[in-house]
């Protein structure tokens, strides 16, 4: 069991609904996480904007509202559930920086409730349904993972799960793991098989950049139906299935479409170093060709 212990994690993801009012949302997190702690969960992840219904299904001044200064009442609550349960807790909060300069951003806590770090969403989408743009500035911390007593966290959120290069730019700077709050879903007016579609493509993609980066990633995901008040739209079907997959993509745990869950799946710490020995992707790259990368198009190309 010393030796067990010694080269893995415990990992939990905590699939909830959001449609209620915050005093209930923190009631089942918080039943949650004290699930998780009781069956040896070290690291904790929750999903993206867990402190309301997902807002930015429209675009409402008023929304504004929710946004708190970190640290604040939210981050401090964030924080007492970590010391409390002795646990790495990664959360995410609508940040309050200035009057009228608001982010997208990941908080993570060490077991002592300390923050040892954010992260501001870099890519912030701009689609119906998740008109993000108008509440979120892109951020402006870089792609720097999170040091904590368990392990590097290379945690970015939700649209961030699409671009290959962020996942790339935290494995190069020593993340140990990739950990993703998500917001996603269905639009209802879609048949089953576009459905099927948007969801494999979410998952394949980050499934891809494991395998890329040769490292452990996860993504815990909204479950269920949610609509903003006020709002015409049919609402968004957050498709849940919050799940893990270690370095070579293979899936090690993975929640329903439809129900909350806690997920816990062990983590081989080791597992990178052995698949990075079998197929070196960092040793084979070639940096010095890659400058068309860092142009938004190249125009013109040959």
């Amino acid at each position: 069991m010393a030796e067990l212990e010694q080269f893995t994690w415990r990992l939990a993801l905590l699939q909830q609904r959001f449609g209620v009012e915050l005093p209930i949302i923190q009631q089942a997190l918080e039943s949650q996480i004290r699930q998780a702690a009781e069956q040896g969960a070290q690291i904790v992840l929750l999903p993206e904007l867990h402190q309301s219904v997902y807002f930015c299904q429209c675009e409402d001044s008023r929304n504004f509202d929710l946004a708190q200064s970190i640290p604040g009442p939210d981050s401090r609550w964030l924080s007492s559930l970590a010391k409390r349960h002795k646990l790495v807790l990664v959360g995410s909060l609508f940040e309050k920086r200035a009057s009228g300069l608001y982010h997208n951003t990941a908080v993570v806590f060490d077991v002592d409730g300390e923050m040892v770090g954010r992260y501001r969403k870099m890519h912030v989408p701009d689609d119906p349904g998740y008109y993000e743009k108008y509440y979120f500035a892109p951020g402006d911390l870089g792609f720097k993972p999170i040091q904590t007593s368990v392990a590097r966290l290379g945690v970015l959120v939700c649209w961030d799960q699409w671009f290959p290069e962020a996942a790339r730019a935290m494995a190069l700077h020593g993340a140990e793991i990739l950990l993703y709050p998500t917001a996603i879903g269905w639009d209802r007016g879609d048949d089953e098989a576009e459905k099927q579609r948007q969801f494999e493509s979410w998952q394949i993609v980050q499934r891809g950049h494991a395998i890329a980066n040769g490292l452990p990633l996860a993504a815990c995901n909204r479950t269920g139906l949610e609509q903003t008040t006020g709002d015409a739209s049919p609402g968004i079907d957050f498709w849940g299935a919050s799940f893990a997959c270690g370095p070579q993509g293979e899936v090690l745990g993975q929640a329903t479409h439809s129900e909350p869950e806690v997920i816990l799946v062990d983590i081989d710490r080791r597992r990178t170093e052995q698949v990075r020995r079998a197929w070196p992707f960092f040793r084979d790259r070639r940096v010095q060709h890659y400058h068309s990368l860092t142009k938004l198009y190249v125009d013109n190309a040959d």
